[in-house]
């Protein structure tokens, strides 16, 4: 596992994101696909996040993102949407018909988180930080 390092913080935070083209149409073809990925690729960089892994398929974008503590999910699907959304569309007028609405994406998107600890493993290692037997959720230490 690798920590990120910001000027106060140490840190390891994953997110991994899906999202889907609005109506799940399969517009994501390849030279389409390859201007998105560079889009997404621009747009992570800027905002300091390093992608893990992704793929863009036909109708849908899997990303796994190692992102700052000072980003919130939320901020990030809507900037990389929004930004692709727009960008994608000015430069593929094919799109620009198809999405007259001008909504590349379908409104959401899945999130989740991802680490290389468990719930459970964290829950144990701050059992064990007390000398005391007290079984309380969140303790006092001594």
């Amino acid at each position: 596992m690798e920590y990120r390092k910001g000027s106060h913080t140490i840190y390891d935070i994953k997110y991994h994101f899906v999202w889907v083209t609005n109506y799940r149409y399969k517009v994501l073809g390849r030279p389409i696909a390859e201007r998105l990925r560079a889009l997404i690729r621009q747009g992570c960089e800027a905002m300091g996040i390093a992608i893990v892994k992704g793929s863009v398929c036909k109708d849908h974008v899997h990303l796994l993102l190692s992102c700052p503590t000072n980003l919130a999910p939320s901020k990030i699907a809507q900037y990389l949407k929004g930004r692709s959304s727009k960008l994608i569309q000015d430069e593929f007028p094919e799109l620009k018909k198809r999405y007259w609405g001008q909504h590349l994406w379908a409104t959401g998107y899945f999130c989740a988180t991802a680490g290389a600890v468990t719930e459970e493993t964290i829950k144990q290692y701050i059992e064990n930080q007390s000398k005391s037997n007290i079984n309380d959720v969140f303790k006092i230490e001594d």
